[in-house]
């Protein structure tokens, strides 16, 4: 899977599961946990996303504000681990 598919699928689940379909200008740069994006439950929605769909195990290491700070350090993190 090329880094464009699993960001394209990575943004329709955040839209569709935790924004409620609302895709207001959201993209790869838009700061998912600065904007409330992410929070706890959906850091773990997210994460059980990536495992059933692309088969990656984020450790808890990874889990970083670093890594979630918006959807191109998530994948840089996950292309890292496949």
């Amino acid at each position: 899977m090329t880094r464009e598919q699993m960001l394209g699928e990575l943004e329709q689940f955040v839209v569709s599961e935790l924004l409620d379909g609302r895709d207001t200008g959201f993209d790869e740069h838009t700061p998912l946990l600065a904007w409330g994006v992410l929070d706890s439950l959906s850091v773990n929605q997210l994460l059980s996303f990536t495992s059933e769909r692309f088969g990656i195990d984020v450790p808890p290491g990874d889990v970083s504000p670093d890594n979630l700070k918006d959807l191109d350090a998530y994948v840089a993190m996950l292309m890292r681990r496949t």
